[in-house]
């Protein structure tokens, strides 16, 4: 095992988010949500488990030719989007890094995601590939990196700090406060909230 260097970048004098919703919210435009590769095969991997649940073998029966063709090109197009989204994480996570030099990062535990109705876009977006690649870059770069609690982000209001009394629906992507009437984007009002809980100034 070879200790990993740490080579420190120049300062950039920036903060940036990660949410979940978009993949990446952050509050520097310059870097966006990157590609969800599954949606992208999707149509594919779904015909050939078709073909699979058509030439599924009975019981005890050897499977056909058909069969073990469709299972050979499922499990190939499995990989391939895994190593899309390992090497897209990489490359996003490095970019950032090499911008910013101060991150506050949603601690978002992907095992909760699998359970909810975001399950398919979490798993898509490789928010817990991401994640990793985010802290391993931060880390060999000299970066500093905040890992933020993501109790209640989405119904705190980033300019005066009151909390909704009820939770944004998916579909509501606009966040207005009834305290102090402030209006944003769902998305950066929550990663504004996680720059101030990091001790960040949102400015």
């Amino acid at each position: 095992m070879v200790p990993a260097s740490t080579r420190t970048l120049p300062a950039a004098g920036r903060v940036i988010d990660w949410g979940v919703k978009e993949i990446a919210t952050t509050t520097s435009d310059a870097h966006e949500s990157h590609a969800r590769h599954g949606r992208t095969v999707a149509q594919k991997l779904a015909r050939y488990q078709r073909m699979m649940a058509r030439r599924k073998p009975a019981r005890g029966q050897p499977a056909s030719k058909g069969y073990r063709t469709a299972r050979r090109q499922t499990a190939k197009l499995h990989r391939k989007v895994a190593a899309q989204r390992q090497d897209t994480a990489r490359k996003w996570a490095k970019s950032v890094v090499r911008d910013l030099d101060t991150l506050a990062v949603e601690d978002i535990r992907p095992r909760f995601l699998a359970r909810s109705t975001m399950a398919r876009k979490a798993a898509d977006a490789a928010i817990g590939a991401t994640k990793k690649a985010l802290v391993e870059q931060a880390r060999k770069h000299g970066r500093a990196l905040h890992l933020v609690d993501p109790k209640c982000t989405t119904m705190d209001c980033a300019a005066c700090g009151a909390r909704a009394k009820r939770r944004l629906p998916l579909s509501e992507r606009t966040y207005t406060c009834t305290a102090c009437g402030a209006v944003s984007p769902r998305g950066k009002n929550s990663a504004h909230v996680m720059l101030v809980r990091a001790g960040l100034s949102p400015g």
